[in-house]
């Protein structure tokens, strides 16, 4: 055992206090990246009127959506290698220029081709901001108050982009859909104008050569994963399930072929996104837990509305107003658990998030026609809390988990699992409710409560491990410092 492993002090590198200058900066970072993943959600319930105003078809304006998800999926995994090679400023110029930039056009697109280039652009910057916010905290705050600050980044993680299909409603049924766009543009702006002076260099720099083949093979990889998931919904026999295997199989060639150039570039460190990080079990169980969260919360969150929606006859506004309360208590929630993180550890936080998330789960298997309304909403709140009682501990646990240098690859694993688990978990829900719904007689279009109960049952089915994962994870500052040998 060497010396770094036997003492469970903090290691030198790490900061003793946050300065200022650093909290300010932070606090622009988070008020930034919850504007870009604000941004992510905003599109779903402006289908129709895009249908009206550019004249084309709703698979088309879906692209809108796939689109955003697929550059997230392929930029992501590479940010890892961008945050280690540039400096904080940089990349928190360079992510908020195109995400500003990406509005500016979305603002003024005279056609859904421009529109969906924009959103591409978008995507590219927001998909940098989340694991930028997260390096950079990991650098400058203390390890005693990591668990605080991260619980602020839970308002981002979760409270964005429940809010933004209810934000986007009220939004187009007063002003039009360009108006999420412009809204969005002023604020972005003055963002990416005060960021530019306060946010500082952070942390260390390596000059590491840029591997292009590992680009190419992330974008096949993680690409045709989510793409092939985002499908899932849509396909049918025949063709339409020849064209959906076709980028699951490719998706699945492509990442296994990007760990194989990773392990090879990492004997140099060269790797692109450096897989030692995984030498870490606290680390991988960390996110293991975090990626079936993920599942969870994202299939929730899209089940729950179309049940509202085409069983309880009301409206995309409606639905998401009950969503709201889970997702503010879900919000306004972080920094105490994360102060309660910082004092107690994980398990006092994950146990019972675990057992109250599958119990919701399990209850949402018996919802039907009758259910009241009023329970669904305390049962929502209730599954919100006990998420917001899991990512924060579960986020500041894994990245505690490694040194320092291996932080902006901790970051970008952590954010390309939440990608793919939340794609896997709207498309797997979706696609039960539907098929389970049209077997039923509903017809393909309809959705039943026999539909969505067996939705759930999956859901809670995944979720059930959780549990005993919570028992195992521990808050790395307590002990030695896991990772792998440099």
């Amino acid at each position: 055992m060497s010396a770094e492993q036997h003492n469970p002090a903090v290691p030198p590198s790490q900061p003793a206090e946050i300065t200022p200058l650093q909290s300010r900066a932070i606090w622009v970072m988070l008020s930034a990246t919850f504007i870009a993943i604000l941004n992510e959600t905003t599109m779903g319930v402006a289908i129709p009127h895009l249908i009206t105003d550019l004249g084309t078809t709703a698979v088309g304006a879906q692209w809108l959506t796939t689109a955003f998800m697929l550059t997230m999926a392929i930029v992501i995994p590479t940010s890892g290698y961008l945050l280690q090679r540039f400096s904080t400023r940089t990349m928190f110029t360079a992510a908020m220029a195109l995400f500003t930039a990406g509005t500016l056009i979305a603002v003024i697109a005279p056609n859904l081709t421009v529109l969906v280039a924009a959103r591409v652009v978008q995507a590219s910057g927001t998909a940098i901001m989340f694991p930028l916010l997260m390096t950079t905290i990991m650098t400058v705050v203390p390890p005693a108050s990591r668990g605080r600050m991260m619980g602020r980044v839970s308002l981002v993680m979760a409270f964005a982009p429940a809010i933004g299909p209810v934000l986007s409603g009220l939004i187009l049924d007063t002003l039009g859909w360009r108006w999420v766009f412009g809204i969005v543009f002023p604020i972005a702006l003055i963002a990416l104008i005060i960021g530019t002076k306060l946010v500082p260099s952070v942390g260390e720099h390596a000059r590491t050569p840029f591997d292009l083949l590992s680009v190419i093979l992330s974008a096949f990889g993680f690409g045709g994963i989510v793409y092939g998931l985002s499908q899932i919904g849509q396909s049918t026999a025949g063709s339409g399930a020849l064209a959906l295997w076709v980028p699951l199989g490719v998706g699945a060639v492509g990442i296994a072929l990007f760990i194989w150039r990773q392990l090879t570039l990492q004997r140099d460190d060269a790797a692109m996104l450096d897989l030692r990080v995984f030498s870490s079990l606290n680390f991988t169980l960390s996110v293991s837990q975090f990626g079936v969260l993920s599942f969870a919360f994202f299939g929730a969150i899209t089940v729950l509305p179309l049940y509202l929606q085409r069983i309880h006859g009301l409206s995309a506004l409606d639905s998401g107003m009950i969503l709201l309360p889970g997702s503010l208590a879900m919000g306004f929630a972080g920094p105490f658990i994360g102060r309660v993180y910082d004092r107690f550890g994980t398990r006092v936080l994950l146990v019972p998030g675990a057992i109250a998330a599958t119990a919701v789960l399990w209850f949402y298997t018996t919802i039907s026609e009758t259910t009241e309304i009023w329970l669904l909403i305390v049962s929502q709140t209730v599954l919100s809390l006990a998420l917001a009682a899991s990512f924060t501990p579960l986020s500041t646990a894994a990245l505690a988990s490694l040194r320092p240098h291996l932080y902006s690859h901790g970051s970008a694993v952590l954010g390309t699992v939440q990608q793919v688990a939340g794609a896997a978990g709207v498309a797997l829900l979706i696609t039960i409710m539907s098929s389970v719904s049209s077997s039923t007689g509903g017809g393909p279009e309809a959705i039943t409560a026999e539909g969505t109960q067996r939705a759930f049952l999956i859901a809670a089915i995944v979720a059930i491990p959780l549990i005993v994962g919570a028992c195992f994870i521990r808050k790395p500052d307590e002990v030695a410092v896991e990772t792998a040998s440099a």
